[in-house]
């Protein structure tokens, strides 16, 4: 005969278990899997020097156009140099430095630091710019973009975290920041942090028929688990726009262009109308950065140039520490590469493209090892920002590019986490009235079915990139 035993559970394990169920069901999920983000990789960045190699060098004249747009890019503007009247930096290497210029946002957002600097009397938004986690400068740069307009019309555009007003050289210009802490109170703020430039050239000699091949290959097996995918497109001749979070731009001269006008607020051949037309705060009233002779060229196409001709991060295959002093073993960055391969994520995340043929011998017909199909998907209502740029709707996104992912700090568009596990999740979501659910729904699925040694091979291959 089976005994029964009356087991009294004191009201403190009755509450904690109620804890941990509420944790589990979404109250405040945790998550108590062995499985970890190593965190940044350590060692050399293997980033920031020109593309070229034995077989494909670049020429003497590629190599100096290189050198000074990377001086160029380095350096820091002033008022006298059009700066300005709103801005969110002063530089484009202040924005683009991890792990080395051409990268991402640093580990502590200059944005802070850059609020006074020069006598700037700004009040800069850290309440907003470091929600979401974030309550002290160790946050990612982060570009301000207002939703709507107060009339319910769409708005889109960037809202400057600076102004000139106080610096050096801006006596008499009083320029207030537009209502950023208010449009967040009513949920009408999105934040983007700067995209890695490495490779950009690669990336832009990619043709378009080649971008749509790949989209087309596997067809079957890709809507089998609920990918499609599709390029942006240059709305007057039709060809694929592929730089930007959402591949608004077609050329890295139109990026560059774009960037320092909107960035910085300098006005340039492409851009030449000050966003800000306030007649005490403009200093320098001319277009800002042109063409000077038929000797030099304009600082927008220095920046252009040094992109071209950056070279992609290099991986690392054999093992590595991380800068938390976690080991990752060459076996488990290739038994990750093929966790990664088998589970779906190179249906967008095409590990290659190559380019075509082009006038410089270093960018013609080269593999690209970027990680990206260069098209826009649908992430779910979880990742949209309900911005539309060029064809791009609310929900899509461009397939980011992974090279250079083990030194990056801060992942998606807006910066949202430092932990690559939360990232890969975080593609997970249903569809709601509004936008349906993410393409990638099915594959994340894989991915939290998979074991936990494969999840963690997964993520050290990943900041392997």
């Amino acid at each position: 005969m089976t005994k029964t035993r009356t087991i009294l559970i004191p009201a403190v394990v009755v509450v904690l278990s109620l804890g941990v169920w509420l944790f589990g069901v979404g109250v405040l999920r945790a998550d108590f899997s062995s499985v970890r983000d190593p965190g940044v990789r350590g060692g050399d960045p293997g980033a920031g020097g020109p593309i070229g190699s034995p077989i494909a060098p670049l020429t003497a004249d590629e190599r100096e156009m290189f050198d000074v747009g990377l001086e160029d890019f380095s350096e820091a503007e002033g008022v006298t140099d059009g700066l300005g009247p709103r801005m969110n930096l002063d530089g484009c290497a202040g924005c683009h430095v991890t792990p080395a210029t051409g990268g991402s946002s640093p580990a502590v957002n200059p944005q802070v630091a850059f609020a006074t600097k020069g006598g700037g009397t700004n009040q800069f938004p850290s309440a907003v710019i470091f929600s979401g986690g974030y309550t002290s400068p160790k946050g990612p740069i982060r570009e301000v973009r207002f939703q709507f307009n107060p009339d319910g019309t769409r708005d889109g555009g960037v809202h400057n975290t600076a102004t000139i007003t106080g610096r050096t050289g801006a006596d008499g210009c009083s320029l207030a920041l537009d209502d950023i802490r208010g449009e967040f109170a009513n949920h009408n703020v999105i934040f983007r942090i700067p995209t890695p430039v490495f490779g950009a050239g690669l990336i832009e000699q990619i043709n378009d028929g080649t971008i749509l091949g790949n989209l087309n290959a596997n067809s079957f097996t890709k809507n089998s688990v609920g990918i499609s995918g599709r390029p942006n497109r240059n709305g007057n001749d039709g060809t694929i726009t592929r730089f930007g979070w959402k591949a608004q731009n077609k050329s890295l001269l139109l990026f560059s262009g774009e960037a320092y006008n909107v960035e910085m607020g300098i006005t340039n051949e492409l851009f030449q109308q000050e966003r800000e037309e306030k007649a005490t705060c403009n200093f320098v009233t001319v277009p800002n950065d042109v063409t000077p002779s038929v000797r030099q060229i304009s600082a927008i196409e220095n920046f252009a140039n040094f992109q071209r001709f950056l070279a992609p991060p290099t991986p690392v295959t054999t093992s590595f520490t991380t800068t938390t002093g976690k080991f990752v073993s060459a076996q488990s960055i290739a038994d990750g590469k093929n966790v990664f391969m088998n589970i779906g994520c190179a249906f967008c995340h095409t590990p290659t493209l190559k380019t075509g043929s082009t006038t410089v011998a270093a960018l013609r017909n080269q593999t690209v090892n970027l990680f990206s199909d260069v098209a826009l998907h649908q992430m779910g209502p979880g990742l949209a920002d309900d911005i539309l740029q060029g064809a791009a709707r609310g929900d899509e996104f461009r397939t980011s590019p992974l090279w250079g992912l083990g030194q990056r700090f801060f992942f998606l568009h807006d910066g949202r986490t430092p932990d690559l596990k939360v990232a890969i999740q975080a593609h997970k979501s249903a569809g709601n009235s509004k936008f349906g659910p993410s393409e990638a729904n099915k594959v994340i699925d894989n991915f939290n079915n998979l074991r936990d040694d494969d999840q963690q091979d997964l993520l050290n291959f990943l900041r392997s990139l």
